[in-house]
């Protein structure tokens, strides 16, 4: 697949747009340590790729070279409407293909965390390992009541999303603007039905930045990505995580208000051989802020 637009900006992040065999362009991101073991880090819901500096000098320092992309719909790449959660295990694939790279470990927090265990689980041994952190399970997961805990902001959407695009994007039109004009305070703000005392505790300075800037890349120009991750997550994942063959790191705090951690307990009973840490200090952000170094740690020992 060919690789064009490439260019370096600053602290040495390198972007680059992948075509993909469909024929659409994936913007990705590459920092870390040019020559390191290769690691792809999945975005979370609603943002593009962004590498978030502290990840990025992280990964620089462990010989980590470190891969964001946007999904589709999301920032620069272009849309997949209808797109199932296994989809981007096949995108993942072709920016490897096209960067020249065999084998690679992946992370991701949040909505990229199914989007991390579709690359474990559909990728063979071209994965080399996984950790998904604060992922939730698959909608129709059996013995979970899967909004049980979630922020009423959440809830809502899903309940929009069983009513199709039609009912849900309105409301995320809605919601995008209101956070772009208000900046890091009003994203700080729509997420106050779900932000942890642990969490909110972490949501200042550069990781509220971070986050602000991330989600205003992804869906400044369309919310087509953020609609299709929702409908995505709503849907059935197109693929079992039992048939997981790789190590995988499953990490997931009690304080989270995102994503209950029910959804992790869920994951860690049927991910075959799975290192499941279900911390009780911990909440969705706190695993952002601070425990992405321990990540790189554990994935980069697996090489």
């Amino acid at each position: 697949m060919p690789v064009s637009g490439s260019t370096t900006g600053e602290r040495g992040v390198r972007e680059h747009i992948v075509g993909s065999p469909d024929g659409r362009d994936l913007h990705v991101y590459e920092g870390g340590a040019p020559d390191g073991v290769p690691v792809f880090t999945l975005n979370g819901t609603p943002s593009a790729g962004l590498l978030h500096e502290p990840h990025h000098d992280d990964a620089r320092r462990r010989g980590v070279r470190l891969l964001g992309y946007d999904r589709p719909g999301y920032g620069a790449s272009t849309s997949l409407p209808d797109r199932d959660v296994a989809a981007a295990a096949a995108d993942v694939a072709a920016i490897a293909d096209a960067l020249g790279i065999e084998r690679f470990a992946v992370w991701g927090t949040s909505g990229g965390g199914p989007h991390t265990l579709a690359c474990a689980a559909l990728l063979g041994d071209r994965v080399v390992a996984a950790a998904s952190l604060s992922g939730s399970a698959p909608y129709a997961a059996e013995q979970l009541d899967w909004m049980d805990g979630m922020g009423k902001r959440s809830i809502s959407k899903f309940v929009a999303a069983a009513k199709g695009r039609q009912a849900l994007e309105p409301m995320l039109l809605e919601e995008r603007d209101a956070m772009i004009a208000g900046g890091a305070q009003a994203l700080a703000e729509a997420g106050r039905t779900m932000l942890t005392p642990v969490d909110a505790a972490v949501m200042t300075g550069e990781l509220a930045d971070y986050l602000f800037g991330a989600t205003r890349a992804g869906i400044e120009d369309s919310v087509d990505g953020w609609v299709d991750d929702i409908l995505a997550f709503s849907r059935p994942w197109g693929f079992d995580v039992r048939v997981i063959a790789v190590p995988v790191l499953l990490w997931h705090g009690e304080h989270d208000g995102f994503v209950p951690v029910a959804h992790g307990a869920w994951l860690a009973e049927r991910i075959p051989g799975v290192e499941a840490r279900l911390s009780p200090d911990e909440g969705h952000l706190t695993l952002v802020a601070d425990r992405i170094p321990e990540v790189h740690a554990w994935l980069a020992e697996r090489f």
